[in-house]
């Protein structure tokens, strides 16, 4: 990795981090998820970046994947357990971050906890060559210790340009199934989830979440609208998520637009994730750079540094 691009990690995680902290303290009862989510987005674009997916609220035993619509009428209540998952970039170098939060409550203290302390102690041993094997059974034994149980079909993940999953996956349990291993220049999304249900996720509901199917070129789309909306949708997100609201003004009847789009296998539709046995999920992420001798992390806020 070059210095110009080690910049521009380093530069989206400061963003990041900035948007994050700052869209925590918007999480209060009474507010409404389009407030966080609208302070969020309007600080990356101060910082002249852009979000490298849409602002992820997800509440109690929804795990992942949940992001409002432009008229999205829910309010943050007392005793909610809140995830806010946040994304960046610059020129397609990503920062992911996310942090936990209770609402007028302590009940969770300890679950949040759980996903903090196991992101310290894997980022404490992330370096070239390390066992993701390893990393699992440190994530695990963690949470563990704590009473809870990881999400085992949860990862982290690591980043490429304009790549959110660039094919290397960071498990929160033990598995020989994990086989590649981090090099020097890796970036990499480490994000521990705990939960005080079965340990896993299933999918349930309308996440409002977007992937374009790159699978396809667009000279291959015969469809003549199904293409211009695609070369649209290309040009505003690359391959990056989106969310049904962002696509006001760029393509016409967005719900039914997108739903064709999804049907004629053109976009991938993220289900929004939930805790198979509805417990309380929290989660924990910090976006890292692997060097030579350990990792930086480039998504740290100022009461982290």
């Amino acid at each position: 990795m070059n210095d110009e691009i080690f910049d521009k990690y380093m530069r989206a995680g400061a963003i990041a981090a900035e948007a994050r902290d700052k869209g925590l303290k918007k999480i209060k009862r009474g507010v409404p998820f389009l407030e966080v989510v609208s302070t969020v987005e309007d600080i990356i674009q101060k910082h002249d970046a852009a979000p490298s997916f849409p602002v992820n609220i997800s509440v109690n035993e929804v795990a992942a994947h949940f992001s409002p619509l432009h008229d999205d009428q829910q309010v943050f209540k007392s005793g909610d357990l809140v995830k806010l998952d946040v994304g960046t970039h610059i020129d397609g170098y990503i920062a992911d971050t996310a942090v936990t939060t209770e609402v007028d409550s302590e009940e969770y203290t300890s679950l949040i906890a759980a996903s903090e302390d196991a992101l310290k102690k894997v980022i404490s041993m992330m370096k070239p060559g390390v066992s993701l094997s390893d990393i699992g059974k440190i994530v695990q034994q963690t949470i563990s210790s704590y009473n809870y149980h990881p999400i085992e079909n949860l990862t982290g993940h690591s980043l490429n340009q304009y790549t959110l999953h660039a094919g290397m996956s960071i498990p929160n349990v033990s598995s020989v199934s994990f086989q590649k291993k981090p090099k020097s220049g890796d970036a990499i999304a480490i994000e521990p989830f705990a939960t005080n249900g079965g340990g896993r996720v299933i999918s349930q509901g309308n996440s409002n979440i977007y992937l374009i199917n790159n699978r396809f070129r667009l000279r291959q789309i015969r469809d003549t609208r199904a293409k211009l909306q695609l070369r649209k949708l290309k040009k505003s997100f690359h391959s990056l998520p989106f969310t049904t609201r962002w696509c006001e003004g760029k393509i016409s009847n967005v719900s039914v637009s997108l739903q064709r789009l999804t049907h004629l296998g053109l976009l991938h539709h993220y289900p929004t994730l939930v805790e198979q046995n509805h417990g309380m999920v929290s989660q924990k992420e910090h976006t890292v750079i692997v060097t030579d001798d350990g990792c930086v992390v480039t998504t740290y806020g100022k009461h982290e540094q």
